[in-house]
């Protein structure tokens, strides 16, 4: 589906569809949730390996969820425990880091976990100052959400979600 395509169905309110299609791209790249590591193809193996060293977190017990909306995404990183204090409380300090540095053009964490061609990060990192990004703690993790009034990024944001869906495999899911 074309990202002008996709835009306008999520305007239209078929954003079930393009969720679905995210999914089915998820799930084609890399097992579930059930079955941590096996599956993974060699490119999600490496990405769990740098993740590790730039997400304090563990990815074995917490799960990433990418949302596309109509004007940008909703990124949520939760602890797969709801009482794990210690996973919630590095989630929120990374994602709250996280937030203050993509505010500035700084997405040299999703470069080096994804590498500098990763689909979508020049885009963001050129038009960093016209997407409002903001964090907010939630019971179980946080959350940052990217907003802006440019197509062009709306699409940039998609393409930058659809290539962690993939990259993350069993650590991550399409939003619902």
């Amino acid at each position: 589906m074309s990202s002008v395509v996709r835009r306008r169905a999520l305007l239209a309110g078929a954003g079930v569809a393009v969720a679905g299609a995210v999914t089915a791209v998820a799930l084609a790249g890399g097992g579930s949730q059930q079955d941590p590591g096996e599956g993974q193809s060699g490119r999600q193996k490496v990405v769990a390996e740098r993740g590790r060293s730039v997400m304090p977190f563990d990815l074995e017990q917490t799960t990433h969820r990418f949302t596309p909306t109509a004007v940008g995404g909703v990124q949520d990183v939760l602890a797969d425990r709801r009482d794990d204090a210690e996973q919630i409380g590095l989630i929120r300090a990374h994602l709250r880091k996280e937030a203050e540095a993509f505010g500035r053009g700084d997405f040299g964490d999703p470069a080096r976990i994804h590498g500098e061609d990763m689909p979508g990060l020049a885009a963001l990192q050129d038009g960093h100052d016209r997407i409002e990004v903001r964090f907010k703690e939630r019971a179980d993790g946080a959350t940052l959400t990217y907003t802006t009034r440019e197509p062009a990024l709306v699409d940039a944001l998609h393409e930058w979600f659809e290539a962690q869906l993939g990259d993350h495999g069993a650590h991550a899911e399409s939003g619902h």
